[in-house]
């Protein structure tokens, strides 16, 4: 390239640049990415956390809608808190809707934490819409799967859902600001701990969520985020059985992507938007032991007024490997067709086998 071409090359970008900056200036809106990725933020809880975590409103995708300090003031059916937890089979939340009837490709930056006990800031879990949970326990992280009634967390019924992630395109998060903490890694009930790697998937009267060790050297690897679009199954396999409540301990999964074939490590590539994902190998369910059931909905009694009892066992527990049966009992995914909103920012991964969760909706900040 002759230096004058070079030259009026440079001149054009500046002029395009320009022209595309000034178009921003008259919206107010100056960048995409924020100064310091969600995922690169740490916060002391309680007393560390900031009202708003997502600080920089000038960004395309607008201001933080909730917030993130969170107490008895913001607890409610109308708590806009974006602080969220996982610590056990009976103490866990979950990302739903702030409005009722909506579609999760609509209102995932806008997600609120749902929680099964009251008294963090949050919205309650009503006791009847969860209806079978599976707890793991493993080296690596703590993982809860499971059936719900999503219109009970104001998801619209029949909505295919999405994936939640401290990521996302434009490193925010979805939702925008979300933190997630845990006592499952302190060694006391008392000490939480900032989880900087977790991934939720909604959608279809299912969900899975996986909080990674933040101290484990493969948090990022096993709470992978690429695969937004082949849901359960293939991002965190599973044996939940739906009218089934139980805790086990088990083994760790395959990094999400990873699988073994004829003796030799693969890792599968999820193609991009607008072709649908056909995963042509099944994953491992990594095996679980020392499980214990606890009768029906005992364990989620809190009600929106925040009364709640103590949960049961029933006394039964299991213990060795699981494998993966041919039912329809795990949260999983089956084939799929994709479609576009109406906006053009969203993949759906439909359902199409009764009773498997098959999704996996991606918007453009997904991934």
């Amino acid at each position: 390239m002759s230096p004058r071409v070079a030259v009026s090359a440079v001149l054009s970008l500046l002029a395009v640049s320009k022209s595309v900056f000034a178009q921003d200036s008259d919206t107010g809106v100056t960048s995409t990415f924020p100064a310091t990725p969600l995922a690169s933020k740490t916060f002391s809880y309680p007393s560390g956390i900031p009202y708003q975590v997502d600080e920089e409103p000038h960004l395309i995708r607008g201001r933080q809608t909730g917030y993130n300090q969170c107490n008895s003031t913001t607890e409610g059916q109308e708590s806009l808190c974006q602080t969220s937890f996982l610590n056990s089979l009976d103490d866990f939340c979950l990302w739903g809707s702030p409005e009722a009837n909506s579609i999760v490709a609509n209102t995932e930056g806008e997600m609120v934490a749902w929680c099964t006990k009251a008294g963090r800031g949050t919205r309650v879990i009503p006791r009847d819409a969860l209806k079978g949970v599976q707890f793991i326990r493993t080296p690596d992280y703590v993982q809860v799967v499971g059936f719900i009634d999503q219109t009970k967390v104001n998801i619209q019924a029949g909505d295919y859902g999405g994936e939640l992630d401290p990521h996302g395109a434009d490193l925010r998060g979805n939702p925008l600001g979300g933190l997630m903490y845990s006592n499952a890694f302190s060694g006391s009930n008392d000490t939480y701990q900032q989880i900087i790697e977790w991934t939720n998937f909604m959608g279809s009267d299912a969900f899975c969520f996986k909080a990674c060790d933040p101290a484990g050297p493969n948090a990022a690897h096993y709470c992978e985020h690429i695969y937004d679009r082949i849901g359960c199954a293939y991002n965190m396999p599973n044996q939940a059985k739906n009218g089934t409540f139980e805790a086990c301990k088990g083994e760790s999964q395959d990094y999400p992507g990873v699988y073994t074939e004829n003796g030799q490590v693969m890792t599968y590539s999820q193609p991009p938007e607008g072709v649908e994902p056909s995963p042509t190998y099944t994953p491992r369910i990594p095996a679980s032991s020392d499980c214990i059931t606890f009768s029906s909905q005992e364990l989620y009694t809190a009600s929106v007024s925040g009364e709640s009892s103590s949960p049961s066992s029933s006394g039964s527990a299991s213990s060795g490997s699981r494998t993966a049966s041919s039912g329809q009992a795990a949260v999983t995914s089956g084939p799929s067709t994709a479609a576009e909103d109406s906006q053009g920012a969203a993949n759906t991964v439909r359902m199409t086998k009764a009773g498997l969760f098959g999704i996996m909706l991606s918007t453009f900040f997904f991934v």
